[in-house]
């Protein structure tokens, strides 16, 4: 294995990443996005819907133990599961349809990564000063100062580290509930173990690994090459205006010698991965266009027009190259591929609507006993058992009525009744939200098809009604 010259290192040692702070469009959008996350994340669990006096009030919750999905008007039972499926393939569609309009735009902007890093990033500089002061600091020698600087930074982010974990438990159990018992001690041991697990990765990611998550550990920077193209929107560095690069006092010395580019490493000093967007595009950018705002704050102080470091695409780049307009924003975005994402991550979700008010709130499944699979009577008659499961996915107690269709003359009773009380329908009643389970024997004439296939019926006797179909197979000998 080859070595690098001159060391008996295989990995360059990590050079910390001090990122100036900076003002500017882009900043305050990044700001209010935090802000609008974070309170999702933490406020959510919190919120209440009322579902009536059977169903829990917590507008968004993950009920493992009764398996059930809710958020707001939504129940997900386990078998649609599909819904979920759905939200996942329109969650990853989504992602492609912005990487290949606008970049990056999900890890400058929305990621987790990026917004506890960036708020991590803003109890530093309130503590340890801006990149300069932070600088100074790691260089320092240990001292009491450094030392009670480091404890209080740390002992702010632990603490947001802590409320990341335990809001995210929340979301599994009904939140006041949970928040009590975690307090008193009485949660269950996954509540304590996941809180100390999501704590511990907040800290470590947040406040230390940072851009080594996004240029390393993510897998999305490799994976977004193939949404990009020449048309995409990307953070760009307009080579053709900047270089060469030179100081003012140069640049007035020397007229058309020099580009716009004063090489000030503003841009290199606001970047939260410590890339050099002169350099071209780069694994480490994470589009968040704070060297935008820097740049444009330089070329204001300096007297030249903005735009050195820009949203552009490889198309407008080598248009303004050549002395040529970019084309229109829209026009950019509206293309063949960002419309062909957007029109499929809609049908996704317009199908997923449309099934969703066109399902029924009551379903039937039936297994048919295996052992013995027929029965004779003394009457002559032939009985076949059935495993019957209804589901009521109401969230209130529901009158069903069950009977069969296509299986003339078929009589019906439960292993709770006499064989003397069979009847052609039964009547029960399902709790709310939840599955009754009904063993059911079904007695038929014996002439007729050693298989003939049949349907359960159930129909709500409510006003509301509904009701659903399950096939079945009757066997005679």
């Amino acid at each position: 294995m080859l070595m690098p010259t001159g060391s008996g290192d295989l990995y360059e040692k990590r050079k910390g990443v001090y990122p100036k702070a900076v003002d500017g469009f882009y900043r305050r959008l990044k700001w209010a996005i935090m802000a609008v996350t974070l309170a999702i994340y933490w406020v959510t669990p919190w919120l209440r819907w009322d579902r009536g006096p059977y169903a829990p009030d917590q507008a968004v919750l993950v009920d493992l133990a009764n398996r059930r999905f809710y958020m707001f008007a939504i129940e997900i039972w386990p078998h649609e599961f599909y819904y979920v499926a759905g939200l996942l393939m329109m969650a990853g569609i989504g992602l492609f349809l912005v990487t290949s309009a606008v970049g990056r735009a999900w890890c400058g902007y929305a990621c987790p990564q990026t917004v506890w890093t960036d708020l991590f990033q803003h109890v530093e500089r309130a503590i340890d000063g801006d990149r300069n002061a932070q600088i100074r600091l790691a260089a320092a020698p240990l001292s009491a100062g450094k030392i009670a600087r480091r404890l209080m930074k740390w002992s702010i982010w632990l603490l947001i580290a802590f409320l990341t974990g335990g809001a995210w438990i929340f979301y599994f159990a009904d939140a006041p509930t949970l928040q009590h018992a975690f307090w008193t001690g009485a949660a269950a041991p996954i509540a304590y173990g996941t809180t100390a697990v999501l704590t511990a990765t907040t800290f470590v990611l947040g406040g230390f690994m940072r851009e080594q998550v996004c240029i390393y550990m993510c897998p999305w920077p490799r994976i977004q090459t193939a949404m990009l193209d020449e048309k995409s929107l990307v953070v760009t560095y307009k080579d053709w205006r900047g270089e060469k690069r030179g100081s003012v006092k140069k640049a007035a010395a020397h007229p058309g010698d020099y580009g716009d580019c004063i090489d000030c490493n503003q841009c290199v000093a606001v970047c939260p991965t410590g890339i050099d967007i002169r350099e071209g595009p780069q694994i480490g950018c994470i589009t968040c266009a704070l060297c935008i705002d820097a740049c444009d704050k330089v070329m204001a102080q300096v007297g030249r027009p903005r735009g050195l470091i820009d949203y552009c695409t490889e198309d407008d780049a080598a248009a303004e190259k050549q002395g040529r307009a970019p084309r229109p924003v829209l026009k950019t975005l509206l293309r063949p591929r960002t419309i062909a994402y957007f029109a499929i991550w809609g049908g996704i979700g317009v199908a997923m609507l449309f099934a969703l008010g066109a399902r029924t709130r009551i379903d039937i499944s039936a297994q048919q006993d295996r052992n013995p699979i027929f029965v004779r009577l003394s009457d002559g008659a032939i009985r076949n058992a059935y495993m019957v499961k209804i589901r009521n996915m109401e969230t209130r107690p529901r009158p069903i009525e069950v009977h069969v269709e296509g299986l003339p003359g078929a009589m019906l009773w439960t292993d709770a009744m006499a064989r003397d009380q069979a009847a052609a329908s039964l009547a029960t009643r399902v709790p709310a939200d939840s599955v009754a389970k009904l063993r059911i024997f079904v007695a038929a004439p014996p002439a007729g098809a050693p298989r003939q296939d049949f349907s359960f019926a159930v129909r709500a006797t409510d006003r509301e009604g509904g009701g659903a179909r399950e096939d079945a197979r009757f066997e005679r000998p």
